[in-house]
């Protein structure tokens, strides 16, 4: 009996050293997360020209009934679910070519991929202007052998903008979903081949419902990483293209007056944003994995 309570004393004192250990942890968590979530909120409800206002929805309204933010965040929802969708279906491939693949192939493949995937903000947009932009080298091959297409893509556009974020989407997306194929047994794939089933059919029905999960899951990971870009659209766009970063960062470091009041309130709606799209994904995720547990 006492044995058992010496134990019990010892898996309790276990446990608050584990608590004790977690302190530093909780105290960043606070400072550096909570608390400036906390005020970030707090000074969205504040108005820039009347600092003694405490509540106000003055920055709200003015968010979604002025043209230049609506088409802020309209620009930033289109090219976030163009770089989104258009990355995860790449990284589909990609991750799939990895998983039937063995030796240096796959080596060097993983090892390609996590040098791409730091790849991205200010060094990215430098090397698209280098190589697409107006006097880029691809560009000046292009007109040398009279190449259309290419002459007439313009980089400094949505549409450049967006080749970006798909470049920087597809070696993040392939690298989180990589582990996920190795949930997939190759049993499953032989017990198809023997039933008649084709290798369109085994992923039809087999391979893709398995990496369900995870596929919803890369893509809220994808979107928040594509909507929160910042550095990359700034340094080939600059002010000249309306996107929330973009204008959320103007509001707390404009060159002629700061707005910190209006950029909070700009803040929490693309945090609102974030929210409502982590929230479909969870409820997509809990259905798939009912699916599948049936």
């Amino acid at each position: 009996m006492e044995h058992k309570k010496v134990k019990l004393m010892t898996s309790r004192n276990t446990r608050y050293y584990y608590l004790l250990a977690l302190l530093p942890f909780v105290f960043l968590v606070v400072m550096y997360e909570l608390l400036p979530l906390i005020m970030l909120v707090i000074d969205s409800f504040g108005l820039d020209k009347k600092p003694e206002v405490r509540f106000s929805l003055e920055n709200y309204q003015k968010i979604f009934s002025t043209l230049s933010y609506q088409r802020a965040i309209e620009n930033s929802l289109k090219i976030t679910l163009i770089s989104t969708v258009v990355g995860i279906v790449i990284a589909f491939l990609g991750a799939r070519a990895a998983y039937t693949s063995r030796g240096k192939f796959r080596s060097v493949f993983l090892t390609v991929l996590n040098m791409t995937s730091n790849f991205a903000g200010v060094p990215l947009a430098f090397a698209y202007m280098i190589i697409l932009g107006n006097a880029g080298v691809i560009k000046q091959i292009a007109n040398m052998y009279g190449i259309g297409f290419i002459q007439n893509f313009d980089l400094y556009t949505s549409n450049g903008l967006t080749m970006m974020y798909i470049y920087f989407q597809i070696p993040l997306s392939t690298l989180l979903l990589i582990p996920a194929f190795n949930g997939i047994r190759q049993e499953w794939n032989e017990a198809n081949m023997l039933l008649g089933g084709t290798n369109t059919h085994f992923w039809m029905h087999v391979g893709i419902p398995v990496l369900l999960p995870s596929l919803f899951s890369t893509l809220s990971v994808l979107f928040a990483n594509a909507l929160c870009a910042y550095a990359t659209a700034y340094a080939l766009l600059m002010n000249n293209f309306s996107l929330l970063p973009v204008n959320i960062s103007a509001s707390f470091v404009g060159d002629i007056k700061t707005k910190p009041k209006l950029g909070a309130a700009l803040s929490v709606v693309m945090m609102l944003i974030m929210c409502v799209v982590i929230l479909i994904n969870n409820f997509i995720t809990k259905k798939t994995t009912k699916w599948e547990s049936r």
